[in-house]
C-alpha cells in the first residue's frame, strides 16, 4: 500500500495495514519516513536514558517507554479518526488509561527526541512547535554528537527553555522534583 500524496488524508488505520517493519510519522498532515535506523550512538544515548527513566519510575505510576512507539496526540483512539502520530525517541507517561494495546493514545507528560543530521529540523521546529500545542509538559532535544540535552517546559502554554546541559552535568528533571540523571552515564563512550 502506497503512502497517500502529499495533501491526501492519511489515517492511523491505513498506516496500521502497512507491514511492521514500514514506519511514518504524520504532523499536521505531513508524512515523515522514519528510516534509515539511528546510529549506534544515538541507540545508546536511548538505551541510558531509557535505564535512568526506568529505575526511576520503578514501582511509580508513570511509565516510560523507548522507540518503536506510535504516540497519537490526540485524545480519540479510533483508528479511522486518526490523522497524527510521532514516534518520539522515548516517552514518560503518566495516565495509564493512555496505554492502549498498541499504541499511546493522548499527550506524553516528557518527551525525548534525540536528533541526527536528518531529524534536526523535524525535532527542533516541526515536533517542537507540534508538542508545545499538544502540552507536553517537558521536551528534551538530545544531541548526541555534541553531547548536548536543552531542556524546555511548558509554562502557561508555551515551552521555556529551562537550560543546556552537557556531558558533566546533573540534568534535573522538573516532573519528578528530586529526580536527576548524570550526563556522564547517558554520554558514556562506548567500548
Amino acid at each position: 500500500m502506497p503512502v497517500p500524496e502529499k495533501g491526501q488524508p492519511f489515517t492511523y488505520a491505513q498506516y496500521m495495514m502497512f507491514d511492521e517493519d514500514v514506519r511514518y510519522e504524520v504532523i499536521d498532515g505531513q508524512v515523515f519516513n522514519m528510516s534509515p535506523a539511528p546510529t549506534p550512538k544515538h541507540q545508546a544515548v536511548q538505551r541510558e536514558l531509557l535505564v535512568e527513566f526506568a529505575t526511576y519510575l520503578r514501582g511509580k505510576t508513570c511509565t516510560v517507554f523507548g522507540a518503536p512507539i506510535d504516540v497519537c496526540l490526540a485524545d480519540r483512539d479510533d483508528p479511522e479518526q486518526i490523522r497524527e502520530w510521532v514516534e518520539p525517541d522515548l516517552v514518560v507517561v503518566c495516565d495509564k488509561s493512555k496505554i492502549r494495546e498498541k499504541r499511546i493514545v493522548g499527550v506524553p507528560d516528557l518527551v525525548v527526541e534525540i536528533i541526527s543530521k536528518s531529524t534536526v529540523r523535524k525535532d527542533k521546529i516541526v515536533k517542537f512547535d507540534r508538542y508545545e500545542r499538544a502540552g507536553v509538559k517537558e521536551y528534551w532535544i538530545v544531541d548526541p554528537v555534541n553531547e548536548t540535552i536543552d531542556v524546555y517546559v511548558l509554562e502557561e502554554g508555551r515551552f521555556r527553555h529551562q537550560g543546556m546541559y552537557v556531558r558533566d552535568d546533573t540534568i534535573p528533571v522538573r516532573l519528578f522534583p528530586g529526580f536527576a540523571i548524570e550526563l556522564k552515564n547517558v554520554f558514556a563512550e562506548e567500548e
